[in-house]
């Protein structure tokens, strides 16, 4: 049976892999809408080759450019305007899977719909579980949704979860999560150095293709920390029992500890295309257009415990984590905020961490009763981050 697909991000690295997938499968996969933002001209060449029934774009002003090149060209796709319409295409009856791949919060309304709607949700925009937490996994065992973690690392997780795992459950027989990270591009920069580096060395990602705000988590290691908090909700298993470490060569993409002291990994190419594949196809296997890993090439695989001097972002999730309720969304909001600013050189690369420490010291975490608390201390961190960096200008 076909399924219909909507991808949120579709123009982003991770929705275009998610295209090339699909492309090779079209007996099994529809794509039924896209969703672009602001890359209209990029959007415009997916829909030529596509044919979704509906792209959504921010401005209407771009819509309505998008629908006129489109009705000239003989495609009949409907273009549609504004968050709400992100919702509206993510919970259409013909959509059976959600790619969710929209960076930062603005993800988090159009997935949190999905999951109440009962989708199949490809879950690669970690900030949707990140602020919301236990509300979202909430929505999606009310509704019995399937979430498939589309993040490498989560996602070579549950591959080697046990049997019939179903995401949001504690899962049996399992002593720890060993989540590995890249390092990134500064893993051996002396630290003294840190605070000169420019946004063009810190989006240079040695191992993945990835947008700029995530690259520069990466760089960060907040990357890292939000999956700590991700993983936490995705597994039901408490930040005592994940361990982050740093495997440079990216080829084991994470790994389970069990009780009995066997270890299972998953390891694979560096190419988002393989977690991608198994969100669409779960439980089945589908091919991916990635190719074989040659463990000779490899050759080595090195580990090493993160520097958490290195890497104050790491710290500062964990600390979160361990608080719960809305710590996880200040500390989003806050870092949203700094890197935005670092990317336009309005503050340095160690100004990130600080501008998030501050943050959280200025703001008490709070429950997160309902979606409207963790909105507000979404907006209240983004305030108070976004005064800080002005105020040191």
């Amino acid at each position: 049976m076909v399924k219909g697909l909507c991808i949120l991000g579709a123009t982003g690295s991770i929705g275009v892999s998610t295209l090339d997938v699909v492309a090779r499968h079209p007996d099994r996969y529809r794509v039924i809408a896209l969703t672009g933002h602001r890359r209209i001209e990029a959007l415009y060449r997916q829909c030529l080759q596509h044919r979704p029934r509906y792209a959504v774009v921010a401005e209407r002003r771009d819509a309505d450019d998008l629908q006129r090149r489109l009705r000239e060209a003989g495609v009949k796709t409907e273009v549609l305007a504004g968050s709400d319409a992100l919702a509206a295409v993510a919970t259409l009856d013909e959509v059976d899977y959600v790619m969710a791949a929209i960076v930062g919060a603005a993800g988090l309304l159009p997935t949190l719909a999905a999951a109440r709607a009962g989708k199949r949700i490809l879950l690669a925009n970690k900030e949707a579980l990140v602020i919301s937490g236990p509300l979202f996994m909430e929505a999606v065992r009310g509704a019995e949704a399937e979430l498939l973690p589309i993040d490498s690392e989560h996602n070579a997780i549950f591959q080697c979860m046990p049997a019939g795992y179903r995401a949001g459950n504690p899962p049996a027989g399992v002593r720890r999560i060993l989540l590995t990270a890249s390092g990134g591009p500064f893993l051996d920069t002396p630290i003294d150095q840190l605070e000169g580096v420019t946004p063009e060395q810190a989006v240079a990602h040695p191992k993945w293709d990835m947008g700029r705000k995530i690259s520069v988590d990466s760089a960060t290691m907040m990357n890292k920390g939000l999956e700590v908090i991700e993983a936490s909700l995705l597994f039901d298993l408490p930040p005592e029992r994940i361990q982050v470490v740093i495997h440079p060569q990216s080829v084991i993409h994470s790994l389970v500890d069990y009780d009995d002291g066997s270890v299972l990994a998953e390891l694979g190419n560096p190419d988002m295309r393989i977690p991608i594949a198994y969100g669409l196809a779960w439980p089945e296997r589908i091919a991916s257009g990635v190719d074989p890993l040659d463990l000779f090439e490899v050759a080595r695989l090195d580990f090493r415990p993160p520097d958490l001097e290195r890497f104050p972002c790491l710290k500062l999730a964990f600390e979160a984590a361990r608080s719960g309720g809305t710590a996880p969304a200040l500390l989003n909001a806050a870092n949203e905020v700094a890197v935005a600013a670092f990317l336009v050189g309005r503050i340095p690369f160690t100004g990130i961490a600080a501008t998030i420490a501050r943050t959280l010291d200025a703001i008490p975490a709070g429950a997160a009763v309902d979606l409207d608390s963790v909105l507000a201390a979404d907006a209240r961190a983004r305030a108070y981050a976004s005064d800080l960096i002005a105020a040191a200008r």
